[in-house]
């Protein structure tokens, strides 16, 4: 007794996956930040509060960016086809489609050039002159 339902966005990444992510890269970001920013040294006594401040906003900035980009990314992705199954080649509709369309391209080409007057406006005979 299995549902057949329809495959959602929600099944393929559901939000707490989505915020887990973006809150690793986050977390990524800051703490490559206070490393590379001498958190953990001793240099004046002003610059750990600075380090902090830079760290905690490249972590905020790291978490929106991530996910946006995640939600955006899932809207790209159609639910049906990660579940469809592909039996035959992928492209092979599109290679019809571009055959098809040079076979009509050359098809137009050769009646033009087998039935169609002269656009040389000089080759009518009257010299150019519309009657």
């Amino acid at each position: 007794m299995s549902d057949k339902r329809p495959t959602t966005r929600r099944d393929l990444m559901k939000p707490g996956q989505m915020l887990g992510l973006a809150v690793i890269a986050a977390l990524f970001a800051g703490v490559v930040t206070l490393v590379s920013m001498g958190l953990f040294q001793d240099r004046f006594p002003g610059e750990s509060s600075h380090a902090l401040l830079v760290g905690l906003i490249v972590a905020g900035i790291t978490f929106v960016v991530t996910l946006v980009v995640l939600a955006l990314l899932m809207l790209a992705v159609q639910p049906e086809q990660i579940t469809h199954r592909v039996d035959g080649p992928v492209l092979i509709g599109r290679d019809q489609a571009v055959a098809d369309e040079q076979a009509a391209k050359d098809a137009a080409a050769a009646r033009a050039a087998s039935g169609r007057a002269p656009t040389d406006p000089g080759a009518t005979g009257n010299g150019g002159k519309r009657a």
